[in-house]
């Protein structure tokens, strides 16, 4: 094992200090990256204030980033996929049991084995989980590694690697959308994301906001429609005409709004991740034959498609690109809403510490 620095909370009311963390040494499938960026998820702040300590109980110390840019600097003697000095990304996952019916479909991000790159146990025993990207380095197995078009700036590829996937797996999944009405419910950290991907397949893009200011943003991102969603006059004139509508809000909300928008056989999938249940009127579903679905990041596979699809088309994140030192403040105003509209850590900044 070595040491690396890093930031943790040890506490879900701590705030994040400057740390070591144990890391174990490059196996014969391992790399070993330097980080460059990482981008700072809601899933961290949910999970460093253990707000999903019902599902996933937060492990302190606790060092959130799931979403990793780097630079390979080592690899084991049976890696094959990569090469020291590439550039390569992590999301979500770095471990599986690659034998499941999930990971031989290429979904390891359903395996009943899947190791999650923080607040999982670790399997290696390095320590007593996993610790995520808020470090100056991290060894993952090469099936997990990701390769990154060296056409995009790497601040903001850093959030396609949660963001990213997360918005594009149900879009792809859901079909050809050129031509079709799309919405997108919410402009923040997801939504900008999904309003380009569905724009770069070639669908019409409409934006639902609660807030009007919005609009020049959603029409600058790619959407060719922005419907305040609290105007009943604009809801009415769209009522049933919507494809597909992908729900990016993780706070409550009615939903039956939305899937009253939806035309014949339309669907909506939700991303967002309210704490609480969302009432559903079964009326609201059945007439029209609509449906409602979820989706959770995608498999190594997608994400690689992913990142492939956004080196051809220049997608990226918008981020405010920011020091590990200022990662307390970050988190305040990712509560308030105060991004546009994702963080990305340089980690470079960690050297000084």
């Amino acid at each position: 094992m070595y040491k690396a620095k890093a930031y943790s909370v040890a506490s879900a009311t701590a705030s994040f200090v400057a740390d070591t963390i144990p890391r174990r040494e490059a196996g014969p499938r391992d790399v070993q990256i330097e980080i460059l960026y990482c981008g700072i998820c809601h899933s961290d702040l949910h999970t460093v204030r253990d707000e999903w300590a019902s599902v996933m109980p937060t492990v302190y110390p606790c060092v959130p980033g799931h979403e990793i840019v780097g630079r390979v600097t080592k690899v084991g003697p049976d890696v094959t996929k990569v090469k020291p000095g590439e550039l390569v990304g992590v999301g979500c996952l770095v471990g599986s049991d690659h034998s499941c019916p999930n990971c031989q479909a290429d979904m390891e991000q359903f395996c009943p084995g899947a190791t999650f790159t923080y607040n999982s146990p670790d399997v290696h025993g390095t320590a007593p989980v996993t610790y995520g990207g808020y470090s100056e380095s991290i060894v993952v197995d090469e099936h997990f590694v990701l390769r990154v078009p060296e056409n995009l700036d790497l601040s903001g590829v850093a959030p396609l690697l949660c963001a990213g996937i997360t918005t594009y797996s149900p879009i792809r999944r859901w079909g050809d959308i050129a031509g079709k009405k799309v919405g997108v419910v919410g402009l923040g950290g997801l939504g900008h994301m999904a309003v380009k991907f569905a724009r770069a397949f070639g669908a019409h893009v409409v934006v639902f906001t609660t807030s009007a200011r919005k609009k020049e943003d959603a029409l600058r991102l790619g959407a060719h429609e922005v419907i305040v969603s609290t105007d009943p006059e604009q809801m009415k004139a769209h009522a049933g005409t919507f494809n597909f509508i992908l729900d990016t809000i993780a706070a409550e909300h009615d939903i039956n709004v939305y899937i009253n928008m939806l035309g014949l056989e339309g669907n909506i999938t939700l991303v967002g991740a309210p704490e609480k249940p969302l009432p559903l009127s079964a009326f609201a579903l059945l007439f029209g034959r609509r449906s409602i679905s979820g989706s959770l990041i995608g498999g190594i596979k997608e994400t690689q498609e992913m990142l492939d699809f956004c080196g051809k088309h220049n997608i990226t994140a918008d981020v405010e690109v920011i020091p590990i030192q200022k990662v307390n403040e970050a988190y305040e105003r990712l509560v308030k809403s105060d991004v546009k509209y994702r963080f990305s850590i340089d980690m470079t900044s960690l050297k000084g510490e």
